[in-house]
């Protein structure tokens, strides 16, 4: 009985000498650790944000220190944003704020800040999201010898699209490919970003270059030319291959865009260099192949007329399948790279928001 008694009392007397160890946010209690444990945490309250491209967002990031190791001051804190590269490979400099002291690197100067809601909030605001801030993103805050990490993944509404050159399939080698998505307003795909669009109904039997540099194509559908008849549905992987020297198609993403994208009304066909000057005349551009994607995808834009693009393919987009437009899959549609200066045929426009 009295050791009973006296264990109580240990309690007791343990329970009262660290009521002041932990923070309350949001009625939740986290528990510093002041012995054996870290006298640092940071914590990332959503895995994955959600934005697109134009956007402004939040990536969510709180710390909570022992006030008996460290004392009352928080000047001494140092909060670091990092960008993982898609590889794991190296980490891409984003937002160093420590006390009054903050630098900003590379694009991200002027949008970036801390959100700053409470002490212990190392939350980074990144305003006008491009394509490239898609990724993962490290918090690191440090204080004195102690410090911790969360990662928080930016994803942004989009969408997938196969491409290759008018040289034909399998003509780009990494390098190219990752130009070439750039040259039509996007940029070289991710796989979570293709297997999300895998899951989504997207089928291409075509291998092409993603964002790490393996080669990858998603089948919804499986058949002979394409892995076999008798496989499962899913992203086949190539593996990784030489950048300089291998060469396949792409797989680009695109998102939300600033602006119009349209069918130019116009009173006869055109040759492409005709087509360039009708956007012009417009007061636009000849659209790209990631605008027409995102219009289809985004706006579901549909117009069952066969137009030029920037690239010189021609294409048209069908949200609605019927009968001579498409009439078995919502898709756009793919024509080809005809002759510029001999074949006619309409052509989309992009007028960009100021």
């Amino acid at each position: 009985m009295k050791s009973l008694l006296l264990l109580v009392l240990i309690s007791i007397c343990w329970a009262d000498h660290h009521s002041d160890n932990y923070t309350l946010d949001h009625s939740r209690v986290i528990h510093i650790q002041a012995e054996n444990g870290p006298r640092l945490l940071v914590e990332a309250e959503q895995a994955k944000v959600f934005s697109h491209r134009g956007g402004n967002v939040t990536l969510p990031c709180k710390f909570y220190r022992d006030p008996t190791a460290f004392g009352s001051g928080i000047h001494k804190i140092r909060i670091k944003w990092t960008k993982l590269t898609s590889d794991y490979l190296k980490e891409v400099d984003v937002f160093v704020s420590m006390g009054y002291h903050k630098k900003t690197y590379g694009g991200y100067q002027g949008r970036v800040f801390l959100k700053g809601g409470s002490d212990n909030d190392a939350s980074l605001v990144i305003t006008h999201l491009t394509l490239e801030d898609y990724g993962r993103y490290k918090c690191e805050v440090i204080e004195g010898l102690e410090d911790d990490t969360a990662v928080v993944a930016l994803d942004l509404q989009g969408v997938v699209f196969p491409y290759f050159p008018r040289l034909g399939r399998y003509n780009l080698n990494f390098h190219e490919a990752q130009q070439a998505c750039l040259d039509q307003d996007a940029v070289i795909a991710s796989f979570d970003q293709l297997y999300d669009a895998w899951r989504g109904g997207l089928d291409w039997c075509n291998a092409g270059w993603l964002s790490d540099g393996s080669v990858q194509y998603p089948i919804t559908k499986p058949r002979e030319p394409c892995g076999g008849q008798n496989t499962v549905p899913g992203v086949r992987n190539y593996g990784f291959w030489d950048k300089d020297k291998s060469r396949y198609d792409v797989f680009c993403f695109t998102s939300n865009f600033n602006g119009r994208f349209y069918y130019l009304i116009h009173p006869t066909k055109l040759t492409y260099d005709e087509a360039v000057q009708a956007c012009l005349n417009d007061g636009a551009q000849i659209a790209k192949v990631g605008q027409i994607f995102a219009a289809w995808k985004l706006l579901g834009y549909d117009r069952c007329d066969a137009g030029w693009l920037a690239d010189g393919s021609v294409r048209y987009p069908i949200s609605r399948p019927r009968r001579r437009c498409s009439p078995t899959e919502a898709a756009v549609r793919f024509v080809g790279f005809p002759d510029k200066k001999h074949k006619l045929y309409g052509v989309y426009c992009f007028r960009a928001y100021n």
